[in-house]
């Protein structure tokens, strides 16, 4: 085993990046040191730079990204950027009161439209800001080769070095650009809802009350919404207790079914997998669903369990929180493990023959071999594996909210026993309106969930040593 457990120690991931980081060739602290009056005349008008050496498209590329980001300034932004202050009840059309003599705002401003437009012209102005630094440091590169080549590269030349040596970036520029409209949006317009009082008694205009609905969450005197500290606590320990032991629960059967399959003695190996792989064709919430009718008080369950003499009563599945909290995990195995076959079973056959061969040399037995080989080897690959799978698992909507629904739930609580933070989440702004107290729970949510998988990734061995198992 000496062959196998001599390891050198990898480099650190800050040494490694600085060993390997390649600086930009025209960074932008240089330009800004070393651009001459030709450069700076880029700053005020976009692409004067590259005009003023030759580059005539390039120029008027920059130029026409900086008048069309004013004149949608002018004519839209400022008014959106205005609307971020203002977000109340505005009287857009005059003021009246009903038939019963209360006073009403006629056609209120639409806060939601204003709160989304006024965070997206916030990240217009910061994509333009660096269109600009792009231009500067486009004319201090084209300054840079007229002084060293003699000339600037030509728009043909550029455009070939897009699909040549920058490729990587002219493919991230669409993901990019849908990263920052389908994610980094939405995210920013939620963490704003979180700063009003949005919900359903003001569905239409609302107003900042800054962290008003922060001191609701965790404060432990109850809220209008049924919110707390002490039940955010509760609901919060559940998640990631569900979640650690969804994740590892899986994770180690799912592999210690994926090595029996795959082991040389098991017979008809692809009628095994074949068998576990049928779960995953079934939609889930389907299964989800008869299983909680199976369940029940009257369900087949207790009436055969009942017949057969075993029990006197219906077991509580759903009446009891440790019996719901034991069933949903209980069950989110059956769901959890055939995926977990699938990707230790392809991790397995990739394990270099050579290391359980070098084993065998030292005189290593099977344990050994398990213990020394195998699991680093599994856990090296398959840690994002298990990082994404615990993240899925905070989040598992599905397995709760079909199964059990979060029941049992006390009198008068916003969350039930089994619910996690997504389905109290849910439950907060779909059924009771409370969009503002559920975008709390949302931005509490990610803050748990990005320090927990940036730790343990930081943390794992898929970081630390990327240039593979050793």
């Amino acid at each position: 085993m000496t062959a196998v457990m001599d390891r050198t120690k990898p480099e650190s991931p800050a040494k490694k990046r600085k060993k390997n980081y390649i600086p930009s060739a025209y960074p932008l602290s240089a330009a800004i040191k070393r651009a001459d009056a030709k450069t700076w005349a880029s700053v005020p008008v976009l692409g004067l730079g590259n005009v003023l050496r030759g580059q005539y498209a390039k120029g008027v590329i920059f130029f026409l990204g900086q008048v069309g980001f004013i004149f949608a300034l002018i004519t839209r932004g400022l008014g959106c950027l205005a609307g971020l202050g203002e977000l109340g009840p505005i009287t857009q059309g005059g003021q009246d009161w009903d038939e019963n003599g209360n006073f009403v705002n006629v056609n209120p401003t639409q806060s939601v439209e204003v709160l989304l437009f006024g965070v997206a012209w916030v990240l217009i102005i910061v994509a333009f800001l660096l269109w600009w630094a792009t231009a500067f440091r486009s004319a201090y590169k084209a300054q840079v080769l007229v002084r060293d080549k003699g000339k600037a590269p030509t728009f043909a030349e550029d455009c070939r070095d897009l699909l040549d040596h920058r490729i990587h970036g002219t493919l991230m520029t669409l993901p990019t650009l849908g990263i920052l409209m389908f994610t980094i949006l939405p995210l920013i317009f939620m963490m704003g809802l979180a700063f009003t009082d949005f919900d359903r008694n003001h569905p239409v205009a609302f107003n900042w009350v800054g962290v008003k609905n922060f001191i609701s969450v965790l404060s432990t005197s109850s809220s209008t919404a049924g919110v707390n500290g002490g039940l955010f606590l509760r609901v919060l320990i559940w998640t990631i207790v569900w979640a650690i032991l969804a994740t590892f629960l899986n994770f180690f059967l799912g592999m210690f079914m994926a090595m029996i399959i795959l082991r040389k003695g098991t017979r008809l190996k692809g009628l095994w997998r074949a068998c576990f792989s049928m779960s995953i064709a079934v939609p889930q919430f389907v299964s989800l669903l008869v299983i909680n009718q199976m369940l029940q008080g009257q369900g087949i369950v207790n009436q055969l369990l009942m017949q057969w003499g075993w029990i006197e009563t219906s077991l509580p599945f759903f009446t009891n929180a440790t019996w719901a909290r034991a069933t949903v995990i209980i069950v989110n195995l059956w769901i959890g493990i055939p995926f977990t076959i699938m990707q230790i079973t392809a991790i397995l056959q990739n394990i270099p023959a050579e290391l359980y061969e070098a084993s065998k040399i030292d005189g290593a037995n099977g344990w050994q071999s398990y213990i020394h080989i195998t699991m680093p080897y599994i856990f090296f690959v398959a840690t994002p594996y298990l990082i994404t799978t615990f993240t899925g698992n905070i989040n598992n909507f599905n397995v709760i909210f079909f199964l059990s629904n979060g029941a049992p739930t006390r009198v008068g609580e916003s969350a039930g026993q089994t619910d996690l933070l997504i389905t109290w989440l849910y439950k907060l702004t779909v059924d009771r309106g409370n969009y503002n107290v559920g975008a709390v729970i949302g931005i509490l949510t990610f803050v748990v969930l990005a320090t927990v998988s940036l730790i343990t990734y930081r943390n794992s061995g898929s970081y630390k040593n990327e240039e593979g198992f050793r």
